[in-house]
């Protein structure tokens, strides 16, 4: 009897070394990949590869290293995006979305004064390309190594600038906004907030700076309306 109780003791004990290492073994075991609805799924590639964008580069952002780190196959990231370029135009799409998105909201909510409408559009591009902070630069730099990566820039260029006009447009005379006063303020938005977003400026001072802009165009076009009126 002895004996068979000392059997049985080791046998306890080794039973229970044995759990608590095939315990541990699970523990280093990366988890079990799930299966998403494909809204779930493309909603974590995204923001997978913003994550990649913002703390590697754009130039780490590729179709397998996004794969990698989303814990999914090469296959299921070509499904959802096709090629790195669609990728990052998709990428360029959401960051568009967003800023259109902020600048419909804020401008509904704001008085209807040029001052408030400025104000309003310089915030609302600002405060976006912030968010995004030094991701949203480098999307566009690659998107700018593709012509039908550009076009689909400029495509959303003329769409937000076609905002811009027709927030201002009622305070300025005649209700015109000169094409040529848009294409500079959206150059110097773009200038301004990728200095703020790098560093280089602070983000009031890009702010207060593009407000300014936004002012003097809508008054270039009311001087230039008069002196077209006098002709």
């Amino acid at each position: 009897m002895k004996g068979l109780g000392y059997i049985l003791l080791v046998s306890y004990f080794w039973y229970i070394d044995m759990s608590s290492t095939d315990q541990k073994k699970g523990a280093n075991k990366p988890p079990p990949r799930r299966r998403l609805l494909r809204e779930d799924r493309y909603r974590q590639l995204m923001e997978t590869a913003w994550r990649l964008v913002r703390e590697e580069g754009t130039e780490a952002l590729t179709l397998g290293r996004l794969a990698e780190q989303s814990g999914v196959t090469k296959p299921v990231v070509y499904d959802h995006f096709g090629t790195r370029p669609r990728l990052l135009a998709a990428l360029y799409r959401e960051y568009d979305a967003r800023q259109n998105e902020l600048m419909q909201s804020a401008l509904e909510a704001s008085e209807p004064t040029l001052t408030h409408r400025a104000e309003v559009i310089a915030s609302s591009y600002l405060d976006c390309v912030l968010l995004q902070g030094r991701e949203i630069p480098g999307v566009i730099a690659a998107l700018a190594g593709s012509p039908e990566m550009e076009k689909i820039k400029r495509e959303y260029e003329v769409a937000f600038a076609e905002k811009c006009r027709n927030a201002l447009a009622p305070f300025a005379e005649n209700g015109a906004i000169a094409p040529a006063g848009l294409w500079a303020m959206l150059g110097a938005a773009e200038a301004l907030s990728y200095a703020a977003a790098a560093g280089e400026i602070t983000a009031e001072q890009a702010r207060d700076e593009l407000f300014e802009t936004i002012l003097a165009m809508v008054t270039r076009s009311d001087r230039r309306a008069r002196q077209n009126s006098n002709l």
